[in-house]
């Protein structure tokens, strides 16, 4: 809906009363084609998909709680596609081309801001490592650049370069990489699927499911009543396993706590992302000027969407090992999000053993930057009944086979000081 600078100020005036709803707040019906359970980044993405894509309209995204209120508004907001592993290079790069035309595709502002990203290194060792994952990224089409410490200097002046532990010798920049605004991400696949004829519904909690008597599921049972399913898929990020043990199954996933940090907000300084290479800590600065960053991984399991002391010290340390003059800027708030995290550190994208029941889990750090590629190798599996191409090594046998796609080092680990 298009608005005049008259019709902006008589709503502003008005308290908004008179603005239409970003997307409709309908009754759940009897039954879907497709139910998608979770109603984040993933899961409104993968509807999205399906109603522009595939041509399946009759669909429904189930909303425990408030649109965004998982992980998709609990995370630090980094998109960027430097992988090196055959299964995620492809996929990830996919992903950053749908965050680049995403705008115009959704007609609607992500705040996308491609501020590019560095990899710090601190040691040859490192340096070795990073330019084997530049040369690639290269390889497969993906901008890398891999920059000495005068480069870095440069470009980053404020850094500590005389840390006698942690020398930073030079970094990998990926220029295209950058940063988008999580809860608008979810909004704007919310508002483009609901145009597509989806239903958004939030409040609507999945108790269980329906199935027929060969065990087909069926549809879910709900905390607004029954509602039958040709196909249903999970997108639930930490809630996977709780989910998925409704139906029977027993998912190769841990559920821990990532925390993350926003300090108060200060004039601009952080130019892009930056990790620093010699202990977890990554820093990029909001459009309100604030820091947002984080590091580990909580050492222990829990469901609890908040962390703990000791991880925010490990974390403090990292930033003040980076750059000093950070323990001058007073920390404004902290919250954890749940990471389902896989045993190889990468995502599954498949059909369960259970008919008719399908997952998009185990995200672990990685699950943000994946949002519309997620969505849509998830919408091709659900329309198709056949795997993506660029998600084919997603699969949930991949433990069984021996096929692992062990990439863990490009995000963070649990702590066990």
């Amino acid at each position: 809906m298009k608005y005049s600078i008259f019709s902006l100020a008589r709503a502003a005036l008005s308290g908004h009363k008179s603005w239409a709803r970003t997307w409709r707040d309908p009754a759940p019906k009897s039954h879907y084609d497709v139910v998608i359970i979770g109603g984040g980044g993933h899961g409104l993405a993968t509807a999205y998909f399906l109603a522009h894509t595939y041509g399946i309209r009759n669909v429904a995204v189930l909303e425990k709680g408030w649109i965004g209120s998982g992980n998709a508004g609990r995370n630090t907001t980094i998109i960027r596609s430097n992988y090196m592993l055959p299964g995620n290079t492809g996929f990830y790069e996919l992903s950053m081309k749908l965050w680049e035309s995403m705008e115009q595709d959704l007609n609607y502002n992500t705040m996308v801001s491609q501020r590019g990203i560095i990899n710090l290194y601190h040691s040859d060792a490192q340096r070795d490592a990073f330019a084997r994952r530049g040369n690639v990224m290269r390889i497969n089409g993906i901008d890398a650049e891999l920059l000495d410490a005068v480069q870095i200097r440069k470009m980053l002046p404020f850094l500590n370069y005389d840390n006698a532990r942690f020398p930073i010798q030079g970094g990998l920049l990926q220029r295209r990489a950058g940063t988008a605004r999580h809860d608008a991400v979810v909004w704007g696949y919310a508002h483009a699927a609901d145009k597509l004829g989806v239903d958004v519904i939030q409040n609507c909690e999945v108790t269980g499911f329906t199935r027929d008597a060969n065990g087909k599921v069926t549809g879910v049972e709900t905390s607004r009543g029954r509602i039958g399913a040709g196909k249903v898929g999970m997108a639930v990020a930490g809630s996977s396993s709780r989910v998925a043990a409704m139906a029977g199954l027993r998912l190769p996933i841990e559920s821990h706590v990532l925390q993350a940090f926003v300090s108060e907000a200060i004039k601009p300084l952080i130019p892009g992302v930056i990790t620093f290479g010699a202990g977890h800590f990554y820093v990029s600065q909001s459009d309100k000027g604030g820091l947002v960053f984080g590091g580990d991984l909580d050492g222990y399991n829990s469901y609890a969407q908040r962390g703990n002391m000791p991880v925010m010290e490990d974390v403090c340390e990292g930033g003040m090992a980076l750059m000093p003059m950070i323990g001058r800027v007073r920390l404004l708030r902290q919250w954890g999000g749940i990471m389902d995290m896989s045993m190889d550190g990468t995502p599954i994208i498949d059909r369960t053993p259970v008919d008719g029941l399908y997952i998009n889990a185990g995200w672990c750090y990685g699950g943000f930057k994946a949002t519309p590629a997620s969505g849509l190798t998830f919408a091709h599996l659900l329309a198709r009944e056949e795997p993506h191409e660029e998600a084919r090594r997603f699969r949930l046998d991949r433990f069984q086979r021996g096929l692992m796609i062990d990439e863990k080092g490009q995000g963070a680990q649990p702590n066990l000081h």
